[in-house]
């Protein structure tokens, strides 16, 4: 059973926590139990969200000097969430304990089981564009390129300083698949999913993302898109906090795998970008378009 099954969209994360601890940790529940009880392998897509935010953020490590208070070790690096008040972490507070339910069940029912925390799959298909088949505010991919093909304004939370880490689809699969023909190696482990050299702050990424867009366009003047900033409070309301960065250690996913990614950032871009593009040039723009910062 291969659970793949969540609301994992920030702008919900603030408005709509009910909703989102539903559909992430009440829903999934049933998942489980149904596994148990037919004796089923269950591997489980959470996030990388479950990490909350690095220890360096708190300890004011602003250089990131320690890779000990920043890199993400799937067994060993502490989960850490912001206070109630901030419903943003209502999705990965939902998603780590998710991750407890399965693995109670699996120490006192012997569920065997696969978690993976995926770090940002980037690639085609990846989410809706407002005003074409969607409505709201999508994740920060479909949101600049929302904003690029409607002429408006890219905008930055907080000036976009949050760091991501962005692996292809096409990696994202090839890990996959090595765990469902590998059992041995991947049963009652969780692996990050994810590609440590691609690494961008979210300002980075909005201006790959146009540097992407007036390449597969051919025209130049998309090279000056305009880029704004916006507060968190401004653009999600009361209850925002950010993860500072997500880099992820990927040697279980090696060593066990042998699974590493290939594909550049800026690879994974050009195809996404020009996917959509091709997608959606010829639909008439709408003013609707907005721009999130947030992965």
């Amino acid at each position: 059973m291969i659970n793949l099954a969540a609301i994992c969209n920030p702008s919900e994360y603030n408005v709509n926590p009910i909703s989102v601890i539903d559909a992430n940790f009440l829903q999934p529940v049933k998942i489980v139990d149904v596994c148990v009880q037919q004796k089923k392998w269950l591997i489980h897509f959470s996030t990388s969200e479950v990490y909350g935010r690095t220890l360096a953020s708190y300890l004011g490590d602003v250089d990131y000097s320690n890779p000990e208070l920043y890199e993400l070790d799937e067994d060993s690096t502490p989960l850490i969430m912001g206070p109630i008040g901030n419903q943003r972490w209502s999705y990965a507070t939902s998603k780590q304990l998710m991750e407890r339910y399965i693995f109670g069940r699996h120490k006192e029912a012997g569920l065997p089981f696969t978690t993976i925390r995926p770090l940002n799959f980037f690639g085609p298909k990846m989410d809706f564009i407002p005003g074409r088949d969607g409505e709201g505010v999508p994740r920060v991919l479909a949101c600049f390129m929302t904003a690029l093909l409607d002429g408006q304004p890219m905008q930055l939370v907080d000036g976009g300083m949050a760091r991501r880490t962005i692996v292809s689809i096409h990696d994202a699969i090839r890990a996959i698949v090595l765990m469902i023909n590998n059992r041995e190696w991947s049963v009652n482990q969780i692996f990050n999913v994810g590609n440590r050299h691609n690494e961008v702050t979210m300002k980075e990424l909005a201006e790959l993302m146009r540097e992407a867009y007036a390449e597969c366009t051919s025209d130049a003047t998309h090279l000056k898109h305009p880029i704004v900033n916006v507060s968190g409070l401004e653009f999600y309301g009361e209850g925002y906090e950010d993860c500072d960065r997500r880099m992820p250690n990927l040697t279980k996913a090696k060593d066990l795998l042998g699974w590493e990614p290939t594909r550049s950032l800026k690879e994974t871009l050009l195809e996404t970008v020009t996917y959509y593009y091709d997608q959606y040039r010829d639909w008439p723009k709408t003013q609707r378009g907005a721009a999130v910062t947030q992965a």
